[in-house]
């Protein structure tokens, strides 16, 4: 392969969206421009995952709210199974509800679908290098909630006991459930109080349904 092109690495991609307008849209976009090789499509969560491993794409363009399996629960699954292709965030969604447990779950950027064609060539290319990209919407958000007091992310189990509270278990009720201690329940509690700047269960419950974490 001769050094003219900066992109010398032609980069495989599976896209990932229950549209199926929207799939071809992408595929017909990506395979009419140069380095880019589409190896196939997903419909929801569940099938990238294991188109995932039977592909082994450099990148997966990922929908988030899918019938049949989200795009988050896939990024975590495909974080847990250390996939080695890069998920880059494709939706129509910019809300902290879904911004930020995708990027916790693992994703490498998030970009939303109106974003030009150009800077979503440049994206893909980012994030099959590694680099993370997000769009200015997201990214403002994202500073904004790290610079927030009491704004900090809720963990994954955090938000598994306050949806737990939310339905007016006891802390009891909770550890049964999730298989762990009484204390370890106090202990997520104090944390994810501390994240949502509050001091009590109730008031937890309401800044997380405010705040979209919750419903």
């Amino acid at each position: 392969m001769t050094s003219d092109s900066p992109y010398q690495k032609t980069i495989s991609l599976l896209i990932v969206d229950d549209h199926p307008v929207v799939r071809d849209g992408l595929r017909g976009m990506f395979e009419s421009a140069p380095g880019f090789t589409v190896l196939g499509e997903a419909s929801n969560g569940v099938e990238a995952v294991a188109r995932a491993a039977e592909l082994d794409p450099d990148v997966i363009l990922m929908d988030l709210r899918m019938p049949g399996g989200g795009g988050v629960d896939a990024i975590r699954e495909l974080t847990r199974r250390s996939a080695r292709a890069k998920v880059l965030v494709l939706t129509t969604y910019d809300t902290d509800s879904d911004t930020l447990p995708a990027i916790e779950a693992g994703a490498t950027g998030y970009l939303l679908k109106d974003a030009p064609r150009d800077e979503l060539f440049t994206a893909v290319r980012a994030a099959a290098d590694g680099r993370t990209v997000l769009s200015p919407a997201v990214a403002s958000r994202l500073v904004s909630a790290v610079r927030a007091p009491g704004n900090e992310p809720l963990s994954t189990r955090e938000r598994e006991v306050l949806a737990l509270v939310a339905k007016g278990t006891s802390n009891r009720e909770i550890a049964r459930e999730l298989f762990i201690s009484e204390a370890t329940v106090k202990t997520h509690l104090t944390h994810l109080y501390a994240k949502l700047g509050v001091s009590d269960r109730a008031a937890a419950v309401a800044t997380a349904y405010q705040r979209g974490i919750l419903g």
